[in-house]
């Protein structure tokens, strides 16, 4: 039996799911195609919307700052309003674990390397951390972790002239384990609660942590980890090591594997199968059927076999360069391997880059440029198909890691592309 959809989504990312959701708000049958686990799994769980312009002083108000783009950029030709759109869709989908909806200025928030960073919305884990506070922080490390010292990230955040006095302890996580024990067994440990040995006795691991941690609080009037308390029970487990404590506790954004990622990708996969998405996961998208303008099908193969899936409207959310949304060679080509679309680029590498390592790297703009509607352009500037979208990282014209802005480009570019795609289907549907 063929498959057949009203909108067909390519990439299960913040992006993919966010237009999901947004072109399932209605009567349209969406389907969301994912070939490998999501980079939200390596990403800090939080959402940026726009941290810096030139200046190296961090953006307080994103939408106060969006005049000062240039006409190009994603969030220029979608607008102030597509910003907010995104933004309210993803508040939905997240309700209370997220916040930072009650304002439009950035919050600033300490990361593992010891910056200071401004985000839009962040897990509700982490508010206790909040460098606006005045409160007294203690930064806990564990000396199993070699990737995150609470010294360093301590003295980093006082060198950054925050409000409060702040200090780091490094610390054995409680109980024995392998050489190789990787980050994920702290958190499951936590999370069971499970029965360890510390000093002598038996008992809970979250007890156990709670006892090596209290005798450095001092006068900290909150305490930081690296965020791994737990994975399911993440707020059972910050609940008792406060109670325990005496002091709020927070978590603090960390590399991969990253739990705040990895929860947000829970809770965009239980949001989508709410919201009655269904999802292909484990084959690719190797190619398309088109007849003039308009695409018919995407071509997934399925251990080996082509198979179709029509719809009457494709939103491309595949990411960018490390996503492999985009490709590149070193015969200095770049390109969007599924539908070919145009990626503005100079055929020598060494136009590729900056000198300067922290200069503007052209390939840090590398994606399709897209109109209103968010369809991807060809050389000429004419659409390249007129039901095909494109959102999140695969978009380009701007560089979101220096900018801060690569989630809230994602939410933005997924709101009008789902949006654009809901109700253009519904047009052919009520046409045919």
């Amino acid at each position: 039996m063929a498959i057949r959809e009203d909108v067909i989504v390519i990439g299960g990312g913040l992006a993919g799911s966010m237009a999901a959701l947004e072109a399932a708000d209605g009567d349209a049958s969406v389907r969301l195609i994912t070939h490998k686990k999501s980079t939200l799994r390596h990403a800090s769980g939080l959402i940026d919307v726009l941290g810096y312009l030139d200046e190296e002083e961090p953006v307080a108000d994103p939408f106060a700052a969006i005049s000062e783009l240039p006409d190009d950029h994603p969030y220029s030709i979608a607008g102030e309003a597509a910003i907010r759109d995104g933004l309210a869709r993803f508040d939905e989908a997240v309700g209370d674990t997220y916040l930072g909806s009650h304002t439009d200025s950035n919050a600033l928030l300490p990361t593992f390397g010891g910056a200071v960073k401004p985000t839009a919305r962040y897990p509700a884990a982490a508010a206790a951390g909040l460098a606006s506070d005045s409160r007294d922080m203690l930064i806990v490390g564990f000396e199993e972790l070699t990737e995150y010292n609470a010294g360093m990230l301590a003295d980093h955040l006082d060198a950054a002239d925050v409000p409060f006095d702040v200090e780091g302890v490094e610390l054995n996580f409680p109980g024995e384990y392998a050489h190789d024990s990787r980050v994920t067994r702290f958190a499951k440990r936590l999370d069971i609660n499970e029965d360890v040995d510390h000093d002598g006795q038996t008992m809970g691991a979250r007890q156990a942590l709670a006892d090596a941690v209290a005798p450095h609080v001092g006068d900290a009037e909150r305490v930081g980890f690296p965020a791994f308390l737990g994975d399911d029970h993440t707020a059972d487990v910050r609940a008792d090591l406060e109670r325990e404590l005496g002091v709020d506790v927070f978590e603090i954004p960390m590399g991969p594997p990253s739990f705040p990622g990895m929860r947000l990708a829970d809770q965009l996969k239980d949001a989508l199968d709410d919201a009655g998405v269904h999802i292909s996961a484990g084959n690719p998208v190797i190619n398309y059927e088109a007849d003039g303008d308009e695409i018919e099908a995407v071509i997934v193969d399925s251990k080996g076999r082509e198979v179709p899936y029509h719809a009457e409207e494709f939103i491309l959310a595949t990411g960018g360069l490390v996503g492999k949304g985009i490709d590149s060679d070193r015969d200095g080509t770049v390109e969007e391997p599924i539908f070919d679309c145009h990626i503005p680029h100079s055929d020598d590498r060494y136009d590729w880059f900056d000198e300067e390592a922290f200069g503007n790297q052209p390939f840090a703009h590398f994606g399709v440029r897209i109109d209103e509607g968010m369809r991807p352009l060809d050389a000429d500037g004419e659409p390249e198909f007129a039901n095909l979208r494109a959102a999140g990282g695969v978009v380009g014209g701007t560089d979101p890691v220096t900018e801060k802005s690569q989630s809230g480009i994602s939410l933005t570019t997924a709101a009008v592309a789902g949006q654009r795609a809901r109700e253009r289907a519904a047009k052919r549907e009520v046409s045919q």
